[in-house]
């Protein structure tokens, strides 16, 4: 359980008691858990909010909930997304890498920040207006799933080796992917055939985007594996929310289905 302890804390600010592993690499079996935590609690704001008197004011709720994540996780994803769109400006790789390490925040990144919070919130608004917020749960566990699979597939890109991901990053290995993959699918499937779909498009754009920093930077940064959980968690919302008021979710025995209405 010190993994998980750890992965919580990571990932969110809910202050877990109990002591953390030493080797931070044992977290990240953990990461898709955290992410259906994290689901839950994004699902119980909207459900609730929908109770209220002033419920159809859908985009308030859409608010609401946005607000929520950005509250438990810190905004650490999209602070990473921030830092790699100022870097998009550099030239060369350790130009790169060092406006990605600068705290101060460029036009690039802003815009990116803006982009990716008016993405979110108009996604969160057509789920709660379908009566579909339950995709979150597999959303989130997919993309923290995805962090885990970059953090096996490419080596460490600060040659110091310090950073918020190097800890972690020293001790994964493959069976950390696995196991964290096998959590995820299990999720998936209580989507049925769209979860498991959602599972490998989020994997092939993973790979794509491992393939492009790769060759940019050298490999994985923290704010890079930031960027990608926002990459993956976006892409997804939006693919589940286009459908709009055309899909309704039905939850059966062990099975969650999207039909039309």
């Amino acid at each position: 359980m010190k993994g998980f302890i750890c992965a919580v804390r990571t990932l969110t600010i809910i202050p877990l008691p109990g002591k953390e592993a030493e080797d931070l690499s044992m977290a990240l079996t953990w990461f898709p858990l955290v992410g259906v935590i994290l689901g839950l609690i994004l699902y119980t704001t909207g459900r609730l909010w929908l109770l209220l008197p002033f419920s159809p004011w859908l985009t308030g709720g859409a608010l609401l909930i946005l607000l929520v994540q950005t509250w438990l996780t810190r905004g650490l994803h999209l602070d990473g997304l921030a830092d790699w769109a100022d870097s998009i400006g550099g030239f060369g790789r350790e130009k790169r890498l060092a406006i990605m390490k600068d705290v101060s925040l460029g036009a690039f990144g802003v815009l990116a920040l803006i982009l990716a919070m008016i993405a979110k919130w108009l996604a969160f608004e057509r789920l709660l207006a379908s009566g579909s917020m339950a995709w979150v749960l597999a959303i989130m566990a997919i993309s923290r799933t995805m962090l885990v699979e970059l953090q096996i597939i490419l080596p460490y890109a600060r040659k110091d080796g310090k950073g918020m991901a190097g800890p972690f990053l020293k001790g994964a290995s493959s069976r950390h992917r696995v196991v964290s993959h096998i959590l995820t699918i299990a999720i998936c499937l209580a989507f049925g055939p769209v979860g498991m779909g959602l599972f490998l498009f989020a994997w092939l754009i993973t790979r794509l985007y491992g393939a492009r920093i790769r060759n940019q930077f050298g490999g994985v940064t923290g704010d890079l594996l930031g960027t990608a959980n926002e990459i993956v968690e976006i892409t997804l919302l939006i693919i589940c929310a286009l459908p709009g008021e055309a899909l309704v979710c039905y939850t059966g025995w062990g099975w969650l289905y999207v039909i039309s209405r």
